[in-house]
């Protein structure tokens, strides 16, 4: 199995890329800073933008799946930081994921949302939606709705992964799925165990066509 990781500079991303090498895994990734990630066995690191179509084209042949740990970034988390990606950052990039996956034959997608967007939103708290509403984090929910929208018309065997509010962890924790907010989902869960989900779904066929939202089992 090899896969293509998109965002493998970020939090989760590195955490993907390390939990699928750990399981033998064969690894592409597309980055624009080569330098901030570690050559390991069974890593291929291309440099390149995922907002061109041909790098995406380069950085993922011979891969069998294609998973996307990408969001819209700001100068910090800080929610009112100014953002460091273009706000149509994770819709172009998926527009040219899907004609490369189409033209290419790679079948399984895996993306990274975010809960509370489109239709979970009325299922994050009031203190949440209005974080959302009024600071540079909309931006982000806006986009990762218009990725959705185009993931769900297309061909792909795509899942659509909403975790809830993340936090750092060294050890997996233990996920809740929910759907249509069934169960209830927890409010936290760390980048490790959405990293590992991730990877785990490529082989799931039970989650293709699903959008799921993940939290830590309490």
């Amino acid at each position: 199995m090899r896969i293509l990781v998109l965002g493998g500079t970020g939090r989760t991303g590195k955490l993907i890329i390390d939990y699928a090498l750990s399981i033998g895994y064969q690894v592409n990734c597309l980055v624009r800073y080569p330098e901030k990630i570690t050559l390991k066995n069974n890593l291929q690191i291309y440099q390149g933008s995922t907002l061109d179509g041909q790098d995406i084209e380069k950085a993922s042949e011979g891969c069998d799946a294609i998973l996307s740990a990408l969001n819209i970034s700001r100068t910090s988390d800080f929610p009112f930081a100014p953002l460091r990606t273009p706000k149509y950052f994770l819709s172009k990039t998926i527009q040219n994921v899907l004609k490369v996956a189409a033209k290419n034959d790679i079948k399984r997608l895996i993306v990274c949302s975010a809960w509370g967007v489109s239709e979970s939103r009325k299922d994050i708290p009031f203190w949440f939606r209005w974080t959302i509403d009024y600071s540079n984090i909309k931006h982000a929910y806006l986009d990762h709705e218009k990725q959705e929208n185009l993931i769900e018309k297309s061909t792909s065997n795509w899942t659509i992964i909403r975790p809830v509010g993340l936090t750092n962890g060294s050890k997996s924790q233990k996920t809740r799925e929910s759907i249509d907010n069934k169960p209830k989902p927890s409010l936290l869960i760390n980048r490790r165990s959405v990293a590992k989900y991730m990877v785990d779904s490529v082989k799931n066929n039970i989650l293709i066509h699903k959008k799921i939202t993940i939290s830590r089992e309490n």
